[in-house]
């Protein structure tokens, strides 16, 4: 079923696409749509104020293991999105899923196969697969 669904957005994807329908224009669009994801994240920070980016360093021991580095590790975001930064990450969101999706269509890519991959590479492999 999710193959369907999946297989079904990208088919509605290619469908709709025609103003930017040239490879060019999906790859600046893709690009374009990465950074307003990252605007609005910055703007839920900076502008907003409902989530605060503490970044820094993030320290381990020397010792530690990847079991122990998951627990220790963060996402170094504290706060919660309010309603409407979540709406307009949502929207920015699926954007980019848009694209994506027109990208792997321009070159005949399936993104459920592409998908599927990368889930079998993170079920094998666990901590290992993004080292």
């Amino acid at each position: 079923m999710k193959d369907i669904i999946i297989d079904d957005f990208q088919n509605a994807v290619s469908e709709s696409l025609i103003r930017h329908k040239s490879i060019l224009d999906i790859m600046t669009k893709l690009n374009e749509s990465q950074s307003r994801i990252n605007r609005a994240i910055a703007k839920s920070a900076t502008n907003c104020g409902c989530i605060k980016i503490d970044a820094e360093k993030q320290k381990l021991p020397n010792d530690c293991s990847l079991e122990e580095a998951s627990k220790l590790l963060s996402y170094q975001i504290t706060g919660k999105l309010c309603d409407n930064c979540r709406e307009v990450l949502e929207d920015e969101i699926g954007t980019e899923l848009y694209y994506l999706a027109a990208l792997c269509d321009a070159l005949n890519i399936n993104l459920f196969d592409v998908l599927l991959k990368e889930y079998k590479n993170i079920t094998t492999l666990g901590k290992f697969s993004m080292l």
